[in-house]
C-alpha cells in the first residue's frame, strides 16, 4: 500500500506540473506552451523575418497617457512612450520557468511510467533489488519476492538505496531466513 501511495504522490507531482503549464498558458493567452520553442527558433530565422517572441509576450515599450494640470488649471493629456524595464527581467525569468517545467514534466512522465511497470510486473522487482546490491545471493531475492507484497518490496528497495551494502546484505539475508522459517512453521 505504501508503494502505491508513493506512486500516487509522484503522479500528483506530474499533474501539478501539467496544471501549472496549462494555467500559465491560459494566463498568457495561449502563448506559453510554445514560448520556449519560439525563442529557440528565433535566432535561426533570417534577420528580415525575425519577430522576437519575448518582446511579443513581454513588450518593452508601450504608449502611456499622462494627465497633468495645464497652465489654465485644466487637465491635459500627454501621450508618450514608456519603457518597461521589468519586462526584460520577466522574459528571461519565464523562459527559464518554461524550460524547467518542460524538463520536470518529461522526467516525471518517465518516472511515472517506470514506477507503473514496477508496480504491475512482479518479475521486475527482484531484478531491481539484485541490481541494487549484487552481494546478496539471488536465492534470497527470489524468496523475498515470493513472500512480500509491493509495499514491503518498496521498503526493502528504499533501504537498499540508503544503507551501507554490507549492512543491507545482512539485513536482507536475515529477513529472508525469518520469513522462510515463519512460512515453514505455519505450514
Amino acid at each position: 500500500m505504501y508503494a502505491i501511495r508513493y506512486w500516487v504522490c509522484e503522479c500528483l507531482c506530474l499533474v501539478n506540473i501539467i496544471g501549472q503549464l496549462y494555467l500559465m498558458n491560459r494566463f498568457f493567452d495561449g502563448e506559453f506552451m510554445s514560448y520556449g520553442l519560439r525563442v529557440m527558433t528565433f535566432s535561426e530565422e533570417p534577420q528580415e523575418e525575425r519577430v522576437d517572441p519575448m518582446v511579443y509576450v513581454f513588450p518593452r515599450v508601450t504608449k502611456c497617457t499622462f494627465h497633468k494640470y495645464g497652465p489654465s488649471g485644466t487637465i491635459q493629456k500627454h501621450d508618450s512612450l514608456c519603457i518597461l524595464p521589468l519586462n526584460i527581467v520577466n522574459e528571461k525569468t519565464y523562459i527559464l520557468i518554461w524550460f524547467w517545467f518542460i524538463i520536470l514534466a518529461t522526467l516525471l512522465s518517465m518516472l511515472v511510467v517506470y514506477r507503473a511497470v514496477i508496480l504491475t510486473m512482479p518479475a521486475v522487482r527482484p531484478r531491481l533489488l539484485r541490481a541494487r546490491n549484487r552481494m546478496v545471493p539471488s536465492v534470497v531475492w527470489e524468496a523475498l519476492a515470493r513472500k512480500t507484497d509491493v509495499g514491503d518490496w518498496w521498503i526493502l528497495y528504499m533501504l537498499g538505496r540508503n544503507m551501507n551494502p554490507l549492512v543491507y546484505r545482512e539485513l536482507v539475508t536475515e529477513l529472508a531466513k525469518k520469513i522462510e522459517t515463519a512460512a515453514s512453521n505455519s505450514a
